[in-house]
């Protein structure tokens, strides 16, 4: 079986995350700079056989679409016409970055390690994953 990535899509850094090939654990991957973010899902895609990818789409309270959507909706466009064989699935993110910021700090994290954005943005892509691995869990 493939497994599955998360990307958190920012306008500086991009958070990923990825499944075991069982598709029960999600993990932290990396952050990249969002420059060449596309490049290396590419890449990554190419390297471990992933068919599906689960990407943040943030909203409000109020379900209305948050301003960085164009920006999202933009990135999956390109990463869709790059590979279109590759099934993009949007996933809900409210609160997945003070929620990864919470982790960090039960997890024991240093406060140094807890400012640093990419290790936010990885949990937060992490966060996205698991989200996504209970809902479709939930409808096998």
């Amino acid at each position: 079986m493939s497994r599955i990535l998360a990307i958190d899509y920012g306008l500086k850094r991009v958070g990923l995350a990825v499944t075991d090939p069982l598709r029960m654990i999600a993990s932290p991957l990396t952050t990249v700079p969002t420059t060449g973010a596309l490049d290396f899902v590419r890449s990554y895609i190419h390297q471990e056989a992933i068919a599906l990818c689960v990407i943040g789409f943030p909203a409000d309270l109020k379900n209305k679409a948050a301003p960085i959507i164009v920006a999202i909706q933009q990135f999956t466009a390109r990463l869709q016409e790059k590979m279109p064989q590759l099934q993009i699935v949007p996933q809900d993110e409210r609160y997945t970055s003070k929620l990864a910021m919470a982790s960090l700090v039960e997890g024991g994290f240093k406060r140094k390690d807890r400012r640093k954005k990419e290790n936010i943005d990885k949990i937060s892509a992490t966060l996205i994953l698991q989200s996504f691995l209970r809902r479709y869990m939930n409808h096998v």
